[in-house]
């Protein structure tokens, strides 16, 4: 237990730091004032506060809800609309605000859940690392491979199939033109992921391209513009005939195209 909850005189401050997945780290706090921590401010925010805490030594999934009044230069309703908090990091601590840089006492760690905007706030939930048992334990079989292009089970080498470039036209609300793209359809199923212009740390995937035209799942949260840097990486239909012949990767093929279905059963003269 930290000395400084074990006093008459309470000082204490609750603070959490937030990380989005391009690395921008925010920290925040119920103190009046705003805190300094390991070279972060943790900025005193009015009205963003976390729900009763309940902690259990069991394996139940914890949760914990977090609400708070959006600010113009902190966590933008722009920002939550586009997907930039999704799966942000979380780590929720109390400190002695008269000595910011003592001891700890941590709370809760996890991930951003499910962000909503009501009015002039937002609501976000906490989830911890026991969420992650509601997973299935097992995978269901598939014809398609389960595993994604580059990954530790797929294996193939994304570094000759990652591509920096720029976005020289916009030829509609979710089709770009590069400067430099790729044989065919190389880049469908692939991810293009924004590093310059409004769209910056944010990523799409991509639905399919024809040469140097990328045509997305979904226009991008921002209009792009041209000039825009993006890094495009290939993608992979997950049919067993492409991973032998394009990647020469059937040994580590994640699925079962010859195992027979449930329409097995229809397959039958007069059926």
């Amino acid at each position: 237990m930290a000395a400084f909850l074990e006093r008459a005189l309470a000082t204490i401050a609750i603070c959490w730091r937030l990380e989005r997945r391009d690395g921008i780290a925010l920290g925040f706090t119920t103190h009046d004032r705003d805190l300094t921590r390991a070279g972060l401010v943790y900025r005193a925010a009015p009205g963003m506060l976390p729900s009763a805490i309940s902690i259990s030594d069991g394996l139940r999934a914890d949760a914990l809800d977090i609400k708070g009044a959006l600010t113009g230069d902190a966590i933008t309703a722009g920002d939550l609309a586009a997907g930039r908090w999704d799966g942000a990091a979380v780590f929720v601590f109390m400190i002695d605000w008269e000595a910011p840089e003592g001891e700890q006492f941590p709370i809760a760690r996890g991930e951003l859940g499910e962000v909503s905007i009501k009015a002039e706030a937002f609501e976000a939930e906490l989830r911890g690392p026991a969420a992650r048992l509601d997973l299935p334990v097992a995978e269901q079989t598939s014809p398609e491979c389960r595993a994604r292009l580059g990954d530790k089970r797929c294996r193939v080498d994304l570094a000759g199939r990652t591509r920096l470039t720029r976005i020289v036209a916009v030829t509609g609300p979710d089709m770009v033109e590069v400067a430099e793209g790729g044989a065919g359809n190389a880049y469908g199923g692939g991810r293009l992921r924004w590093l310059g212009g409004a769209n910056s740390g944010l990523e799409s995937p991509v639905l399919r391209s024809d040469g140097a035209l990328l045509t997305l799942h979904e226009p991008p949260a921002h209009a792009p513009a041209a000039g825009d840097l993006v890094e495009i990486v290939e993608g992979c239909d997950k049919q067993l005939a492409t991973c032998s012949g394009r990647f020469g990767n059937v040994l580590n093929f994640r699925g079962e195209p010859h195992l027979p279905g449930i329409d097995l059963l229809t397959r039958y003269p007069g059926a």
